[in-house]
């Protein structure tokens, strides 16, 4: 590709970038790509259950931050930008996905949930819920039940505790994965 030749003094004030618009890449947009890939390919992992379809997402976000690039007027906030970008790429991505339906001749019987029939075994599952509920640390606690007994969003439980989505998001992954290992719950699997 060859830059054209200036005709007039209206063409010598266009810049570069105007007459050749992929010619090259930003520099620093190239430079927050090479340090911030790694941190944005983990959040794309977390939104796919496949390592390649992440890497596909997070192309697909960083080509919508490309364009947008120049108008995104404070880029201290890039890693929001493109995480919403994964976000609504994945949701756009899911919304499309054709969803198969198979004829059967037989109703598969449902598998049985403990304590769904048996009003005895559904009340020691939800004491034993409890008793795990409880030995989590009073913040995690409060987070857990906030979001899943009381129905909050992310937002309105850091809301009403005074800290940040992230801080929530993190608490509750880490108390979820805590009474996944309480030994008390295994009926429950």
């Amino acid at each position: 590709m060859t830059t054209p030749v200036c005709t007039s003094a209206s063409d010598a004030a266009v810049s570069p970038r105007q007459t050749r618009p992929h010619a090259r890449p930003y520099p620093s947009f190239a430079s927050y790509v090479r340090a911030r890939q790694p941190v944005l390919l983990r959040t794309a992992r977390s939104l796919t259950a496949n390592p390649s379809d992440a890497e596909d997402l997070l192309q697909t976000a960083l080509a919508k931050t490309y364009v947008a690039w120049e108008r995104i007027e404070d880029h201290r906030a890039l890693d929001g930008y493109v995480r919403r970008a994964l976000l609504n790429t994945r949701t756009s991505q899911w919304r499309k996905r054709r969803v198969d339906e198979f004829v059967c001749d037989e109703m598969p019987e449902p598998e049985s949930v403990p304590g769904e029939d048996d009003p005895a075994e559904r009340q020691a599952l939800h004491d034993a819920m409890w008793r795990a509920i409880m030995k989590l640390p009073a913040r995690q606690r409060a987070m857990v039940v906030l979001r899943y007994y009381e129905d909050l969003s992310e937002v309105q439980t850091a809301e009403v505790l005074g800290v940040s989505v992230g801080t929530v998001k993190s608490a509750v992954s880490r108390a979820l994965g805590k009474l996944r290992e309480d030994p008390e719950l295994d009926l429950a699997r």
